[in-house]
């Protein structure tokens, strides 16, 4: 018999009563896609949100839930590992795994294998007699092991047997959903214009949430006709906020501030309300204590239901590749403060990207920004770079408009949330700053990502790789030089890269075109062709092909970002349409398209 005594942490003091349980407790994730807490328990008024709204007065809500990446595969790969994405090297999204998208080089799939020493949760769950079930989306970053799940119906178990069942609803992606929402009253962020093509879009996303209730009610009652319910501990979260321009793929917390509900059996201490930071790989701590299973040490996930839980002081993000779309973001906030750090501030927000391009919301904006109708804070997203940190009060701005990063006034705030962010890269041995290329040989010779970044020397290869970025950003031409004749390969990447941006260098560049690691050579080709030296296009071109699938797909990148300087080798950027990479066929589909 297990007794489980949760912590009050609230602003209205509820009577907390212990939980006991004789028989184990059945396990019900319930995560949806793209959403944010537009809720009816949340504040939510635009529509009705019964079922969810009755689940949070059964159980517990939270206030402060976050995903610790704004985007589907990353999320849901720590969501499924208890482990930050950026640990186990599942940091990018869509990354080259058996089938799906991305996909397509067999050679590589062996850097993407969970290491034997992990075993996810549902694997934990089934060795501890478990009936674990998935409906029906996984996307993971990762080749999972075989038979990770039984079935997609956990009424496949046997009747005394506990179940572990996933549910992966539609959500936000639903954009079909029944009319209920009134366009031409919803509330729409400062941030967007009010349009009437946004307005129809974020009034047909809060349709989708009067979906997603109504399928919630449809788990609840199967799960009470089983007779089931009243043994069933209920999880049900986001994988990351509404899918908009400053939502999914970026750090806002329109991004990755997500609803997180709690139901325990019996309705034990319903009504609590939870203030504390949480993060979603938390969920996986907190079911397996739940079920009486050990938590291994690797995972990094905190059983937030425990009596003796310490709450978070900050909430730690990464935002990565996103398809075919390269970018480095991490981000720790705590009650009131974020901080965010773009290690790419060279290049914009709005990158190209098929994903984002394709959506209407995106095409009015682009069109609005072209015609000068979008305010400052609005064109903020195109701005060809932006700054390497922001700093927001969201007590006072919680739109996180107000950039104080630069204001002398918070400037010591800004040095202790830039040591809190770094020292947690440091901790959680984030491999983010390697490019992809590079970790993708790694974690092929290593056996696993993973595996090729617990070696030693680690900790100093981030440092090095934070100060080559900040010289960069710096413009300090010296340093980038020292830099760049690192044995390190990822630091003489960095060196060529911000050699490009700042155009010096060109003796140490023209030495990088030779270098041994193709992603350096298509790093300073790039930079050279931007020097003026056109020549070095033909190197570019050449590595599209490269058996590294990513390397191809940089090469390609390269090409785009210098504009119309690629249209000598049209025919080859043509050919690259039928890459078995499906993101460099994105962006030859792109340039081919402009070029015609």
């Amino acid at each position: 018999m297990r007794r489980i005594i949760l912590p009050v942490c609230s602003a209205i003091v509820f009577h907390m009563a212990p939980l006991l349980v004789a028989a184990p407790i059945n396990i019900v994730w319930i995560v949806i896609e793209d959403a944010s807490p537009h809720l009816g328990c949340y504040g939510e008024t635009a529509v009705s949100t019964p079922i969810i709204d009755q689940l949070a007065r059964d159980g517990i809500r939270c206030t402060s839930a976050f995903v610790t990446a704004p985007v589907c595969s990353p999320s849901r790969s720590a969501m499924v590992s208890g482990m930050y994405q950026m640990t186990l090297g599942a940091h990018n999204h869509r990354s080259q795994i058996e089938s799906g998208k991305g996909g397509g080089n067999r050679l590589y799939f062996d850097s993407y294998r969970v290491p034997q020493t992990i075993k996810l949760i549902p694997q934990l769950f089934a060795e501890a007699g478990y009936y674990v079930t998935n409906r029906s989306k996984t996307d993971y970053n990762f080749v999972a092991p075989e038979k990770l799940y039984r079935s997609s119906n956990w009424k496949d178990a046997e009747a005394d047997q506990p179940i572990f069942a996933q549910f992966q609803l539609k959500g936000g992606k639903n954009r079909n959903a029944a009319s209920y929402a009134d366009p031409a009253t919803v509330t729409l962020p400062p941030y967007y214009p009010d349009d009437p093509v946004l307005r129809q879009d974020w009034a047909k996303y809060l349709d989708s949430w009067v979906q997603t209730d109504k399928d919630v009610a449809a788990i609840l009652s199967d799960l009470q006709a089983a007779g089931r319910l009243d043994s069933t501990a209920i999880f049900l979260w986001t994988d990351h906020g509404v899918s908009h321009v400053r939502g999914k793929q970026f750090l806002y917390d329109e991004g990755i501030h997500v609803p997180m509900i709690v139901r325990l059996p019996g309705n034990a201490n319903a009504g609590t309300l939870r203030n504390d930071i949480i993060q979603h790989i938390d969920v996986a701590a907190a079911s397996l204590a739940l079920a009486d299973i050990d938590i291994p040490d690797y995972v990094q996930g905190r059983d937030f239901l425990a009596a003796d839980h310490t709450a978070r002081q900050f909430v730690f993000s990464g935002r990565d590749r996103c398809d075919e779309t390269v970018d480095i973001i991490r981000a720790v906030r705590n009650s009131r403060y974020k901080y965010i750090r773009n290690f790419m501030s060279h290049v914009p927000q709005t990158q190209p990207s098929q994903y984002k391009d394709g959506k209407k919301i995106m095409q009015t904006m682009r069109k609005l920004h072209a015609a000068g109708k979008l305010t400052d804070i609005q064109a903020r997203p195109f701005a060809p770079q932006r700054p390497p940190e922001e700093l927001y009060d969201l007590q006072k701005d919680p739109h996180e408009l107000v950039n104080l990063a630069t204001s002398p006034q918070h400037a010591k705030r800004v040095t202790a949330m830039r040591g809190v962010l770094y020292n947690r890269m440091l901790d959680i041995r984030d491999m983010g700053l390697i490019p992809e290329p590079i970790l993708e040989d790694a974690g092929l010779h290593a056996g696993s990502k993973y595996h090729a970044f617990k070696g030693e020397g680690k900790t100093a290869q981030t440092k090095r790789l934070i100060a080559v970025i900040t010289a960069g950003e710096a413009g300090d031409s010296n340093a980038l030089l020292e830099f760049a004749d690192s044995r390190d390969p990822s630091t003489r990447y960095w060196a060529a890269v911000w050699l490009g941006v700042n155009r010096s260098g060109r003796g140490t560049l023209q030495k990088l075109i030779a270098d041994d690691i193709p992603a350096v050579r298509v790093a300073a080709a790039q930079a050279l062709v931007k020097l003026g030296d056109k020549i070095q296009l033909r190197l570019l071109i050449d590595h599209i092909d490269d058996p590294n699938l990513l390397v191809g797909m940089y090469a390609l990148r390269a090409v785009e970002k210098l504009g119309d300087a690629g249209k000598t080798y049209r025919a080859q950027i043509a050919a690259a349409q039928k890459s078995p990479y499906e993101f460099s066929r994105r962006i030859a589909r792109r340039l081919t398209g402009k070029w015609k």
